[in-house]
C-alpha cells in the first residue's frame, strides 16, 4: 500500500526528475501496474520534461502549452492537426448549432493559454435540492442552462422550481489523453487505500455511452465522463447544440418540444460520420484531446523545492496525488507513462465548497479532485471561479479537506509562500 513514505518517493522523484527511481519503487506500485513506465531517451515520460535523473544529461524540453505529445507518429500528428482544426471551427445554424447553446466552438471555452486550455467563461447549472436529494429538472431543461439561442423566443431561463444554482468555469484539457489512459483499476485501487485526516474519496462509476460499459469517470468537475469520445459528444450536444451518434436527441429549450420543432431544422444526428475518414467531428475532437501534451513544468526554485515538501507534510498530496501511471496503449506516447497530474481523480465530500449539484455518480456534496498541473496559467480558481488567488482557493477547501486546509492556514506566511511557489511551478 502507498503510505507517507510512498508519497515522499513520488515527490522526491518529481523534484529530482528521477523517473527511474520512481518507476522502481515498490511503495508506489498501487498507483500503476506491474510494468515499469516506458521512457523516451532523456527521461521525458509522457512528453513531460525533466532530467533523466542524477548525473544524466537534461532531456529535451517539454512540449509547450497546446503542442502535441512527444513521440507521436506522422499519422498521429496528422490526426492531432485535423482535430485541432475541428476544435477551432465555428459552428452556425446551418451546421447544426443550437437551437440553444453556450458557445459556437470548442476553442471558445478552451483557449487559455493555448487551444485546449481552460478559460474564465462560466456555464450555469441548476436544479432542485430537497432533503439532500437533487432533481436536475430535466423536463424543464436542466441541469445545464444554455445561455444563448438562435432565436430570442427560444432563449432558456432558470425555472422557478430551481432552488440551487452553480457556476462552473471551463476545465483545461492539457494531458487529457494521459488521464484517459490511466487504468480504472489504478483509480479504484487508490480509493480503497486508507487515508489520514478523515479523507475517503470514491471512484465515480459511470456508464460510458460510447461502449455501454461501466467505467471510472474522470473528466468534468463531477467526473461525469470516462472517455474523451464521450466527453466530446456530451460537450458538442450540451454546449454547442449539435447531436451525434452517441447523443442523438436535441435539447428542447426549457423542455419545450414545440420550440425545438420550430427551430431545429437539421436532421439528427447533425454530426455525421464522414465516409472518407470514418470519423465525425466528435472523433476529431477526441483525437486532438487525446494527443494534447500535458502542461510543461517550470524549473523549480529553492523556495518551490521547499514548498514541495510542505505540499506533502501539510497533506495536500493525499487527494492531489502527484503521479499515476498509464496502462498499455496502442499509442506509444501514452503507453505506460508517468502522469504527474496532482489528482486522485476521486469524488470527495467537500462540505461548503461543493456546488449542490448532483451529476452522474456525484452527489451534490461531492466534487472531483481537480488536477493541479498547469495551475499557474489558470485563474480564477475553483469550480466556480470564486477564488481570485491560489491561497484563497486553498482556504475555501472544506469537508474532507478541512484538516489539511487548517494546517495550511496555520503555516507562517513564509512557508505558505514556499508552498505557493511550488504550485506555481506545476
Amino acid at each position: 500500500m502507498i503510505g507517507k513514505h510512498g508519497i515522499t518517493v513520488i515527490v522526491a522523484a518529481l523534484l529530482l526528475g528521477s523517473w527511474s527511481v520512481l518507476a522502481q519503487s515498490q511503495q508506489v506500485s498501487p498507483l500503476g501496474n506491474s510494468h515499469s513506465p516506458k521512457q523516451p531517451p532523456g527521461g521525458n515520460p509522457g512528453g513531460h520534461g525533466g532530467p533523466g535523473g542524477p548525473g544524466s544529461p537534461p532531456g529535451p524540453p517539454a512540449p509547450a502549452f497546446g503542442a502535441p505529445l512527444s513521440g507521436l507518429t506522422s499519422a498521429q500528428l496528422a490526426d492531432f492537426t485535423d482535430g485541432l482544426g475541428d476544435f477551432q471551427e465555428v459552428d452556425t445554424p446551418d451546421t447544426g448549432l443550437g437551437p440553444i447553446f453556450n458557445n459556437t466552438s470548442c476553442v471558445a471555452c478552451h483557449s487559455v493559454p493555448a487551444p485546449g486550455g481552460g478559460s474564465p467563461i462560466f456555464e450555469t447549472r441548476f436544479g432542485q435540492l430537497i432533503n439532500g436529494i437533487f432533481d436536475p429538472l430535466i423536463a424543464l431543461g436542466g441541469s445545464l442552462l444554455q445561455q444563448f439561442a438562435i432565436d430570442p423566443s427560444a432563449q432558456e431561463i432558470i425555472p422557478s422550481a430551481a432552488n440551487v444554482f452553480a457556476k462552473r468555469i471551463s476545465t483545461p484539457l492539457f494531458g487529457a489523453g494521459l488521464i484517459e489512459a490511466i487504468p480504472d483499476a489504478t483509480i479504484v485501487g487508490y480509493a480503497a487505500l486508507p487515508k489520514p485526516d478523515g479523507i475517503v474519496g470514491r471512484a465515480a462509476m459511470v456508464v460510458d455511452v460510447t461502449s455501454g460499459e461501466t467505467r471510472v469517470g474522470r473528466f468534468g468537475w463531477k467526473a461525469q465522463q470516462a472517455t474523451l469520445l464521450a466527453f466530446a459528444g456530451d460537450a458538442y450536444l450540451n454546449e454547442i447544440g449539435i447531436t451525434s451518434r452517441f447523443f442523438p436527441h436535441e435539447n428542447a429549450p426549457n423542455g419545450n418540444e414545440a420550440l425545438l420543432e420550430q427551430y431545429d431544422a437539421i436532421a439528427d444526428p447533425e454530426d455525421a460520420i464522414d465516409p472518407s475518414t470514418g470519423k465525425a467531428d466528435i472523433d476529431h475532437f477526441a483525437d486532438f484531446m487525446r494527443m494534447l501534451a500535458p502542461p510543461p513544468p517550470k524549473p523549480l526554485s529553492k523556495s518551490a523545492v521547499a514548498g514541495a515538501l510542505l505540499f506533502l507534510s501539510v497533506g495536500c498530496a493525499t487527494c492531489h496525488l502527484p503521479v499515476m501511471v498509464t496502462g498499455p496503449s496502442a499509442i506509444a506516447a501514452l503507453d505506460h507513462k508517468l502522469v504527474p497530474l496532482y489528482s486522485d481523480l476521486l469524488l470527495h465530500n467537500m462540505g461548503s465548497l461543493a456546488d449542490g449539484i448532483g451529476q452522474a455518480a456525484a452527489q451534490p456534496s461531492e466534487m472531483k479532485t481537480a488536477p493541479l498541473w498547469g495551475l499557474r496559467v489558470r485563474g480564477p480558481y475553483l469550480h466556480d471561479g470564486s477564488a481570485g488567488t491560489v491561497d484563497a482557493a486553498i482556504l475555501l477547501h472544506d469537508g474532507e479537506a478541512a484538516k489539511v486546509r487548517n494546517r495550511y492556514s496555520a503555516l507562517p506566511s513564509t512557508l505558505k509562500q514556499q508552498l505557493l511557489a511550488f504550485l506555481d511551478s506545476l
